[in-house]
């Protein structure tokens, strides 16, 4: 194989796509990483151990100016990209890099547009104090058309939904091949069945994660651990205040995360429109349904009815308290074996099958 390197924004949270980067480049011996920055108390070295990683070292502590100090250093300080034969660009920061590796190969792996410019410019907005929407609105005028300039070089796109790949066509006029991002199946396993549902999505307003509060202060006699970290996790922990049956652990290691899921009754998924949602198919795999949304990636991953029950999009508590009382511990059992079959489709072989192709194909 030609001489590569893959490119991510930063590894600052264990997410998905952060998963995705990494299985890809110990699939991939030779090919190199190139990070904005990484926090080592969330990727140790141990995790990166194999791979020679490029640090551009461009971390802060402020949100927003995180943002655009990575922008500048992927647009700046990559220039030694010249070096490689084809480059594989993914998060919404690193493709800025593209313009310094103008004879290779360039490749973008998909997993959503920054939403803050496009779908859900009026939902952040909205929910903007007025005095900082002109920060917000100056953002978006900074980020777009970088953004759109640098996927305009990409010689192939690659989106890991055909949620996102609707995007891509809907704001960005470019089609994608869709490669769905890899599952370790065979590590997501069922453990057992506690007493507990489990929420796994990240802290963010658009996730939804307040409703599931919500309607499980109504619901006293049934346990709700959210395991994740976020922007909310403060706001959260004062909603759910009084409430002794729902626990927040904030991010845990992938034991502990390995754990919960293969001890719960099924999982919960909310999140508005997901791009394509890594944990219901982590669920699934484990055995576990997903109680989610009829919208985005979870209408891709969650068969109806099958491996979990899929709620309307104008989401209420009152949606989320029926789904727990009809999807309860008994009724959960039946759906083990589809769940556990259905999860083989998002598997890490398939995946590097299909991303093996691309980059042999096109770099042919």
């Amino acid at each position: 194989m030609r001489k590569g390197i893959v490119l991510y924004d930063f590894l600052l949270v264990r997410g998905g796509a952060e998963r995705l980067t990494l299985t890809l480049l110990r699939d991939l011996p030779g090919v190199d990483l190139c990070v904005g920055f990484r926090d080592p108390h969330a990727f140790s070295e141990h995790d990166i151990a194999g791979i020679n990683t490029i640090d551009l070292d461009a971390d802060t502590l402020l949100p927003v100016w995180r943002s655009l100090k990575v922008m500048q250093a992927f647009a700046r300080q990559t220039r030694f990209l010249d070096g490689y034969d084809w480059a594989l660009f993914s998060g919404t920061n690193a493709p800025l890099a593209v313009h310094n590796h103008p004879s290779g190969k360039n490749y973008y792996y998909c997993h959503t547009l920054p939403r803050f410019v496009y779908d859900l410019k009026d939902y952040y907005l909205q929910r903007y104090p007025l005095v900082l929407r002109p920060a917000l609105l100056a953002l978006i005028a900074y980020v777009q058309p970088r953004y759109e300039q640098a996927i305009a070089r990409m010689d192939t796109l690659i989106a890991n939904s055909e949620n996102v790949r609707n995007r891509l066509r809907y704001y960005l006029g470019r089609d994608a091949v869709v490669i769905n991002p890899p599952c370790e199946v065979d590590y997501f396993q069922w453990q057992g069945q506690g007493d507990y549902y489990l929420s796994t999505a990240r802290l963010e307003s658009f996730k939804r994660v307040d409703v599931l509060v919500e309607a499980f202060k109504r619901m006293p006699d049934q346990r709700l651990i959210v395991t994740s970290g976020g922007s909310q996790f403060s706001t959260l922990r004062r909603l759910a205040a009084g409430a002794h049956n729902i626990t927040f652990t904030g991010w845990l290691n992938d034991a502990g995360l390995r754990q919960l899921i293969g001890n719960a009754i099924a999982t919960l998924y909310v999140a508005k429109d997901e791009d394509f949602g890594m944990s219901p198919v982590e669920s699934m795999a484990a055995g576990k349904p997903v109680i989610g949304v009829a919208e985005g990636g979870l209408l891709e991953t969650v068969l109806n009815g099958e491996t979990g029950l899929l709620l309307p999009s104008a989401l209420t508590a009152q949606d989320v308290i029926e789904a727990v009382r009809t999807l309860n511990a008994p009724r959960a059992l039946t759906m083990r074996g589809a769940c556990e079959r259905h999860a083989r489709r998002f598997s890490r072989e398939i995946f590097l099958e299909k991303m093996r192709a691309i980059l042999r194909i096109d770099a042919s």
